[in-house]
C-alpha cells in the first residue's frame, strides 16, 4: 500500500493521533504526516503511506494556506484561546488601522517561536518547559508571508487568510498583529486550507476514513505531490541505470523532473544538470 491521503483533521486531535488511528485503519506501520497541526486546528493534513513516506522531507518545505480568526484585546500564554489569559484591553481599532498593521507582516519577516511549541532548546521541548512555568530565550527565525488578507472584521474578531512558508506560527502572527495595534490579540481558531499541491476540497474527514469499507481508495498516487515538475519517460536502458542508482546522460534542459518507466511507473524525482540526469529521491518498488 503506497500513497497519500489528505485528511481533514478534526479539532482536539494531534497530528500524531491521526497517524496512529490510520495505522489501524490502513493496517500498515509505515506511515507519517506532513506538517504538524495544533490540536485545536482543523484542515489539510497529508498522511503518507508506504513508499510515499520517502517524500515527507520534500513536503515539509511546502507553502501552506490558513484561515485564522484573530481575537483582539486578549493576550494568552499559549497565544491562542486555549491558554490562560494574561491581559485584557479595550479594543478601538478601525478597519483601516487593521489593514495598515497587516502591511508590516507581509513578505520576509522575523518571528520568535512560541513557548508552547514542539521546538527543542538544549534537547527539551519548549512546550514541556512552558508547562513547568519556565520561559527560555528563543532566537527569531526568518519566515515569509506570501499573502495576508482580512476577509472580515467586526471590530474585535478579524478573519485572516494567510499563505506562508514553512515554520510560520499563525498563533504568533496573531499575537504580533495584536501587539502592533496596541491592544493585544490571540488566535481564536485555525483551519489549514492548503498544503503544497493539496487543498481542502481534496481532504477527507477522518471519520469517513474510519468508517469506509475501502479506505485505500482515498489514497492519492505518490507522484501527486510533485505535479509542479514536468514528467519524462525513461528508456529501458535509462530505467535500469535509475534502478541501480546511477546517473546517465540526457539531452534535456536543466531542472527537476518526474521520471517514469515505459509502463508508467513513477520511478524518481530527478534533476538534470550539465546534460546528466541523477536521482534526487527514488520511489520505485525495491
Amino acid at each position: 500500500m503506497n500513497g497519500i491521503v489528505i485528511v481533514d483533521k478534526p479539532a482536539d486531535w494531534t497530528s500524531q493521533d491521526v497517524v496512529s488511528k490510520l495505522r489501524g485503519v490502513l493496517h500498515t506501520k509505515r506511515i507519517g504526516h506532513g506538517g504538524t497541526l495544533d490540536p485545536m486546528a482543523t484542515g489539510v493534513l497529508p498522511v503518507f503511506v508506504g513508499r510515499a513516506t520517502r517524500g515527507v522531507e520534500f513536503f515539509e518545505q511546502a507553502e501552506k494556506t490558513y484561515e485564522a480568526v484573530l481575537h483582539l484585546g486578549i493576550t494568552t500564554d499559549t497565544e491562542d484561546m486555549t491558554g490562560t489569559v494574561l491581559e485584557e484591553k479595550p479594543v478601538a481599532v478601525s478597519r483601516e488601522q487593521l489593514e495598515n498593521a497587516l502591511e508590516q507582516f507581509r513578505g520576509q519577516i522575523q518571528q520568535i517561536p512560541p513557548m508552547y511549541s514542539a521546538l527543542k532548546v538544549n534537547g527539551q521541548k519548549l512546550c514541556d518547559l512552558a508547562r513547568k512555568g519556565k520561559e527560555v530565550e528563543r532566537k527569531p527565525r526568518t519566515i515569509t508571508i506570501f499573502s495576508l488578507e482580512c476577509s472580515d472584521f467586526d471590530g474585535t474578531l478579524a478573519r485572516l487568510v494567510v499563505r506562508c512558508s514553512k515554520g510560520t506560527y499563525i498563533r504568533t502572527l496573531c499575537k504580533d498583529i495584536g501587539a502592533a495595534l496596541g491592544c493585544g490579540g490571540c488566535m481564536e481558531s485555525l483551519r489549514r486550507t492548503a498544503a503544497g499541491a493539496y487543498t481542502i476540497d481534496q481532504a477527507v474527514p477522518l471519520q469517513t476514513l474510519v468508517e469506509s469499507a475501502d479506505p485505500e481508495s482515498y489514497l492519492k498516487p505518490v507522484d501527486s505531490m510533485f505535479t509542479e515538475y514536468p514528467a519524462v519517460t525513461l528508456t529501458d536502458k535509462q530505467e535500469k541505470r535509475c534502478r541501480n542508482g546511477n546517473a546517465f546522460s540526457v539531452q534535456m534542459e536543466e531542472g527537476t523532473y518526474r521520471a517514469y518507466s515505459q509502463t508508467g511507473e513513477f520511478l524518481m524525482l530527478a534533476q538534470v544538470k550539465d546534460g546528466v540526469m541523477s536521482t534526487i529521491k527514488s520511489f520505485f518498488e525495491v
